[in-house]
C-alpha cells in the first residue's frame, strides 16, 4: 500500500463525485485539513471512518487500499495482495517492538546486575541493592507490555500497574522498614490508578476525532483528583489540604482545560 497513490486516488474519486475537500470533510464530520493530508499522502484515513468514506466515494475498501479501481476479474488477487501487505506491516511492527522490548529488558537487567555487584563489592552482602532492584523490576513489569505490544500495549501496561503497584509498595515498605510507605503509598496509589483508567477511557473514546476535547476533560478531571489526593495526605500526614502550589496547579489546569476546549471548538472533530 502506497500512501501517495492512495491519496491521489481519494482526490480523483472526490473530484468525480464533484465534492470539495470541505464538503467531503463535512460529510465525514472531520476537518478539511485531514482530507488534505490523505490526498497528499501524509496520513491514511482512520479505520473507523474508512467504510463511510468508501460509501461516499462509491468505491470498495479494497480499491481504496489498492489506490485504483479494480476489475471484477482481478478483485480477489488485489484483495489477497492488500491482505498480505497489511499482514507484512503488522509483522514488521511486531518485530520492531520485539527488538525494542529486548533492548529495554537488557538495559534494565544490566542496571540490576550493576546494583548487585556494587553492593556486594562495597558491603560484602545485599544491603541497599534490593531497593533499586525491586524498583527496576516494577518498572519493567509495567513498561514491558506497552513496549512489546506497541499501540495496543497501553491497556496491558495499565493492567500491570494496577496489579503490581500495591505488592511493590508492600515490598518497598518492608525493605526500607517504614510502614508509612505502604499505608500512605497505597492510599494515594488506588485513586491514582483509578484516575488513569478514567483518562484511558476518555482518550479511547475521543482522541481520534476530538483531541482537544480529550485533553480538556483530562485537565478538568485532574482538579478533583488533586483535591482527593490532598485530603488523603492531609489526614494521614497531618498537613494542610491546600497550599499555594496546589492552588497554582489547579489554576494552570483550569486554564489548560479552557484552551483545549477552545481549540476543539475552533477545529471541530478531526
Amino acid at each position: 500500500m502506497e500512501q501517495t497513490e492512495i491519496g491521489k486516488f481519494i482526490a480523483e474519486c472526490r473530484r468525480e463525485k464533484k465534492l470539495t475537500q470541505a464538503q467531503l470533510a463535512e460529510k465525514l464530520n472531520i476537518t478539511d485539513r485531514a482530507v488534505s493530508k490523505w490526498e497528499t499522502g501524509k496520513s491514511m484515513p482512520d479505520s473507523s471512518i474508512m467504510l463511510e468514506l468508501c460509501g461516499i466515494l462509491g468505491i470498495t475498501v479494497n480499491e481504496l487500499l489498492s489506490g485504483e479501481k479494480i476489475d471484477t476479474g482481478i478483485y480477489e488477487k488485489k484483495a489477497d495482495e492488500n491482505l498480505l501487505a497489511l499482514k507484512r506491516k503488522d509483522e514488521n511492527n511486531r518485530k520492531r517492538n520485539g527488538i525494542v522490548s529486548l533492548l529495554f529488558s537488557a538495559a534494565l537487567l544490566t542496571g540490576i546486575l550493576v546494583c548487585l555487584i556494587c553492593d556486594l563489592a562495597a558491603s560484602g552482602g545485599l544491603t541497599w541493592s534490593p531497593i533499586p532492584v525491586s524498583s527496576i523490576a516494577f518498572a519493567w513489569a509495567v513498561a514491558f507490555p506497552g513496549i512489546l505490544l506497541g499501540k495496543r500495549g497501553g491497556a496491558a501496561s495499565l493492567i500491570s500497574l494496577s496489579v503490581f503497584i500495591v505488592p511493590y509498595l508492600f515490598l518497598l515498605s518492608s525493605l526500607v522498614k517504614e510502614k508509612e510507605i505502604f499505608s500512605v503509598g497505597t492510599a494515594a496509589a488506588v485513586p491514582s490508578v483509578l484516575f488513569l483508567w478514567i483518562i484511558a477511557a476518555v482518550f479511547t473514546r475521543f482522541w481520534k476525532k476530538r483531541k482537544g476535547f480529550a485533553l480538556g476533560i483530562t485537565f478538568l478531571l485532574a482538579v478533583p483528583f488533586i483535591l482527593i489526593i490532598n485530603v488523603i495526605l492531609s489526614k494521614m500526614l497531618a498537613v494542610a489540604v491546600f497550599d499555594i502550589w496546589d492552588m497554582l496547579a489547579v489554576f494552570l489546569l483550569l486554564i489548560s482545560a479552557f484552551v483545549s476546549f477552545f481549540c476543539d471548538c475552533r477545529t471541530g472533530p478531526q
